[in-house]
């Protein structure tokens, strides 16, 4: 049953608080930033010219902005260089000496201010050595050596390279040699005789790629002896100190001189060196990169030969820049309420903070306390609105965070739609009346019945909320309920009236019904209720709404009284079974009932068909019962499918008759080696159901074939041959793999059987040969079968005869004669033979340039004895032959004759046509046409007349340049002139229009038309 909502709560629709709708564009919000200044390298050899420093913030009213230089606010008026374009700074003509430093942009509106991290704006330049002449170093064979750089003025970093002797031959860095990348200097361990030269220093900018060339310094040797063997002295190690950011990649340098030459190696002191560092330049530098917090620590570098060791130790400490783990959230808080924000940050060193007002230092005062990144303030007020940024700093570098304060005071408002309320209940039901009113601070609330303050007792009482709560309502709780919220701004108040009526009944009838498919029913729905209430019904299925338009031809509802309503439930299926509800809805309360319908109709599909067991001919299946649909199954039946059915056919089965209790059966008579399908399909008293889902397909076993060939024939074949032909088992009969035929044939009148095998099971034709057979001898044949299995029966005896062969004599007095320049008449004639009768002659030709073998052909069929050839090649010679065919083959070819077709007709079209009309008669004349020399001759001339709308046309020869055409009939005819010859008709003339008049005599004038156009004068 649908639950009765008999008590529950009711309130009035949209009576619930809400926030005053507002869009988006109108809400009033200080500054975010949308993109903050980066740091810019310039290089003071640009062509650029300009700096940007780029700022963009949202905000509503659209902030401003204004840029900080060194901590300074900058005056954008007093120097003609500065542009600000939207929040941009456009630095023009920028100079070190001017612009370099930290620049922060700073934004704002009427809401507050913020200010932007910091930017570093540098300059890349790289300058020029110092053109003084260096002194040349002069050692002794096998000292060290360390030839200074002395890099000129610079910014950013630098990238230093030695050259020996002339540019571009560079020195080679190796266990010997190195070239330190934080001095620039070149340390030689051990100088040796190749080393004399000279040396130039080159130095490349990493921002500009500028390079320079240093003044060179040469390196000669001493006379005075070979220097001796001592220990390793390292000249280039890195600091005792090493920072670097996490994720960054460390470099650190150390090289030795000494003689032999000292070998480098590395150690990590109480850990061990990274996995992933990488030794570079002979172990002269270890290189660690993105490197971690654990990477840290003491770092020791060694420098070996046989003459003893040194080393240097160093820390590396690993920083992080600050990064955010809890940042600020906006925040609106009532007048005199605490404000507590807190923002954290790791890095390394641990961050420090600083608090941020609209983009000053935010000082500590009575009511303002900062301590540990954690900021409160006692008791705001409107003074504390504004914009705050939280600061997170190490020496390494700092992060801003903001957000917006905002101090709420207002008088308490209500919603326009909760001003006013009307809530109908019935008895004992529950009131819920809502009191949210908006102001800042939170509004006091207050209850009034009529005059007088509500009470609070075990059934009323005031929510925490502000709401108003009546249980189990009564008529005396009727009246005019007034809802007071009030606070240091102001008060406003709500009216709610609240009526109490009689509780809603309902009946609906009938409540449990049996139907079969196809029937009708009505349900009643009545409702009993207050009579100053309205009603309205609602009709459910299964708990789902019926949905009267799509359902249209099967649900209606009929609303006949104001307290009733029909459900109309016309021809019902299945699917309409199952529990119906109504439901009655009042303003006041709502209530509902259930009735069951239950409908018969024919079974559902079985379940699923397995094949059990299976044979040759046989097939044993099981399937799960189907539903009956409350009308009990009386019988299934059996179907199958196989590739050469067509579709779904009932299959004998035994038992004959499959009861509806039945869950299994055996397919009988069925065709060996065949792939079936198998389904089942119930029946009830009502009807019979859906077939259920097919079996998987299975073969039946292989057995004898039982079918022999039918239609067993003789063919036309060549002489000396016994041709045998029969219609072949269809694959459906075939009862196996190994399909063949076995042909037996004799001698009409002996008794031996001569077989011969066919393993084709497409075989449809056997060719016995046998020299000694005479044509026409009959035979007695019969064509069996077998299969893998064994034999299968042979086909009724028939007699057919040997054949006669292909005809033997060649067609004689055959005549070739041209007809036109397209067409060629062949005559023949065949001398009658008792054997190799034809069936028809073919005609070969080919051009007199070609091959025989290029031929073409055309077949007579029956006794014709000539024929016409179509579509040739005019003026053109053909060389002929004829001759005979049957089934069994061709006879020999006539003699060859030749041919040649006509010469085209003339190309050239009558002319200068010159017509005459008197009456129904027209008399026409023209200029001879003239043949070109591959044209045949003219040997007259036709002219066509039709009435206009006519398409056949009458013609008139004549040998003439002249003719009379009569017009027998009223209307326009159409006259062309052609010329012909013996290659036929020739180029139609244009043609003119004339019209006739009959019984009437008409005078007119000559005129004239060429072949190019047709001009008609006339004068009446």
């Amino acid at each position: 049953m649908i639950p009765d909502n008999s008590n529950e709560s009711m309130s009035l629709e949209g009576f619930e608080s809400m926030p005053f709708s507002v869009s988006i564009e109108s809400v009033d919000y200080g500054p975010v930033f949308v993109q903050e200044p980066d740091d810019i390298i310039f290089p003071t050899d640009s062509d650029e010219k300009k700096v940007a420093l780029n700022c963009e913030a949202r905000g509503n009213p659209v902030p401003n902005y204004r840029w900080l230089r060194n901590g300074t606010e900058l005056d954008l008026e007093s120097d003609y260089r500065y542009s600000l374009i939207e929040g941009n700074l456009i630095i023009n003509n920028p100079s070190e000496a001017k612009d370099a430093g930290h620049y922060q942009c700073l934004t704002a509106n009427s809401l507050g201010s913020i200010l932007s991290r910091e930017a570093i704006l540098q300059f890349a330049y790289l300058g020029n050595f110092s053109g003084r002449t260096r002194s040349a170093v002069s050692v002794r064979e096998g000292q060290g050596v360390v030839l200074m750089c002395s890099p000129p003025p610079h910014s950013p970093e630098i990238i230093y390279s030695w050259v020996f002797n002339e540019f571009p031959s560079f020195v080679a860095e190796d266990s010997r040699r190195f070239i330190s990348q934080e001095t620039g200097n070149l340390y030689i361990s051990k100088v040796q005789t190749s080393d004399v030269g000279s040396y130039i220093c080159l130095v490349k900018n990493t921002v500009t790629n500028a390079r320079v060339l240093s003044p060179p310094t040469p390196l000669t040797l001493r006379n005075d002896g070979v220097m001796g063997e001592y220990e390793p002295k390292i000249e280039v190690h890195f600091p005792f100190m090493v920072t670097a950011a996490k994720g960054m990649t460390v470099k650190m340098e150390c090289f030795a001189l000494g003689n032999p030459v000292p070998t480098i190696s590395w150690m990590k002191v109480n850990g061990y060196i990274p996995s992933k560092a990488r030794l570079r330049k002979s172990q002269g530098v270890l290189e660690i990169p993105n490197v971690q917090l654990d990477d840290a620590g003491i770092y020791e570098c060694r420098a070996e030969n046989s003459r003893g060791r040194n080393s240097f130790r160093g820390q590396l400490q690993v920083y992080n820049y600050p990064h955010w783990v809890e940042k600020l959230n906006d925040t609106h808080l009532d007048s005199g309420s605490p404000l507590r924000w807190e923002c954290k940050a790791t890095g390394k060193p641990r961050p420090t903070y600083r608090w941020l007002k609209n983009g000053v230092p935010l000082l500590a005062q009575s009511r303002v306390e900062m301590v540990n990144g954690v900021l409160m303030i006692h008791n705001v007020n409107q003074s504390d609105a504004g914009m705050y940024q939280c600061l997170a700093e190490n020496k390494y570098g700092s992060i801003y965070a903001s957000a917006e304060l905002k101090v709420l005071a207002s008088a308490p408002v209500f919603a326009l739609n909760q001003l006013k309320k009307t809530i109908i209940i019935t008895k004992g039901q529950e009131v819920l009346i809502e009191c949210k009113p908006q102001g800042s601070p939170k509004p006091t609330i207050s209850w009034k019945k009529g005059d007088k303050a509500v009470r609070e007792s075990k059934r009323i009482a005031i929510l925490p909320d502000g709401s108003l709560r009546i249980l189990n309502a009564s008529k005396p709780d009727e009246g005019k309920y007034i809802c007071r919220g009030e606070n240091v701004f102001g008060s406003a108040e709500i009216l709610a009236s609240v009526f109490v009526k009689e509780p809603t009944r309902i009946e609906l009838t009938p409540k449990k019904i049996e139907l079969t498919v196809g029937e009708s029913i009505v349900l009643n729905c009545k409702a009993i209720h207050d009579a100053s209430l309205d009603v309205s019904f609602y009709w459910t299925l299964k708990g789902q709404p019926i949905d009267f338009e799509k359902e249209r031809g099967h649900f209606e509802s009929i609303r006949a009284q104001a307290s009733s309503a029909d459900l109309m439930i016309r021809n019902i299926l299945l699917m309409h079974a199952g529990r119906y509800g109504c439901r009655v809805q009042t303003t006041a309360d709502s209530v509902s009932d259930e009735a069951d319908l239950l409908v018969r109709g024919p079974p559902g599909p079985p379940g699923i068909v397995i094949v059990e067991e299976i044979t040759d001919s046989t097939a044993t299946l099981s399937w799960s019962p189907a539903a009956d649909n409350h009308s009990p199954i009386s019988s299934y039946n059996l179907q199958a499918r196989s590739p050469f059915s067509l579709g779904w056919q009932t299959v004998k089965t035994v038992p004959e008759i499959i009861t509806g209790d039945m869950e299994s059966a055996m397919a009988v008579d069925l065709n060996p080696w065949v792939e079936y399908e198998f389904r089942v399909v119930a029946t009830n008293p009502i009807g019979t159901g859906d077939p259920s889902t097919p079996s998987r397909m299975i073969r039946t076993n292989e057995a004898v074939p039982k079918t022999a060939p039918a239609n067993v024939s003789g063919r036309s074949g060549r002489r000396h041959e016994l041709v045998i032909a029969w219609e072949p088992v269809s694959e459906e009969f075939q009862n196996g793999e190994g399909f063949g035929y076995i042909v037996a044939f004799r001698p009409n009148g002996t008794r031996g059987w001569k077989e011969k095998m066919v393993t084709s099971s497409d075989a449809s034709k056997f060719i016995y040969r046998d020299e000694s057979v005479p044509p026409l001898t009959p035979f007695e044949v019969k064509v069996g079968v077998y299969n893998n299995k064994g034999d299968g029966p042979f086909s009724n005896i028939v007699v057919i005869c040997s054949a006669e062969g292909e005809p033997s004599a060649a067609p004689t007095d055959v005549k070739a004669t041209s007809l036109s320049v397209s067409e060629i008449l062949v005559a023949w004639k065949h001398i009658k033979e008792s054997l190799g009768r034809p069936q028809g002659f073919e005609v070969g030709y080919w051009k007199d340039m070609e091959q025989e073998e290029a031929a073409e052909t055309v077949k007579t069929g029956g006794n014709e004895s000539s024929i016409i050839l179509t579509g040739l090649e005019g003026n053109t010679l053909y060389h002929l032959t004829v001759r005979a065919y049957n089934g069994a083959g061709y006879g020999p070819p006539s003699s060859e004759v030749r041919a040649a077709t006509k010469k085209s007709p003339p190309s050239q079209a009558p002319s200068n046509i010159m017509w005459e009309q008197q009456g129904s008669q027209v008399s026409l004349g023209w200029e001879p046409v003239r043949p070109l020399a591959n044209e045949s001759e003219v040997v007259g001339y036709k002219v066509f007349y039709r009435q206009e709308g006519h398409s056949n046309s009458q013609v008139i020869e004549t040998e003439k340049t002249q003719a009379v055409v009569l017009l027998p009939d009223v209307g326009v005819y159409i006259i062309e002139v052609r010329a012909f010859s013996e290659g036929g008709d020739g180029t139609a003339s244009s043609q003119i229009r004339v019209p006739s008049y009959s019984g009437k005599h008409c005078y007119g004038q000559f005129k004239y038309a060429n072949s190019q156009n047709s001009i008609y004068y006339s004068s009446f």
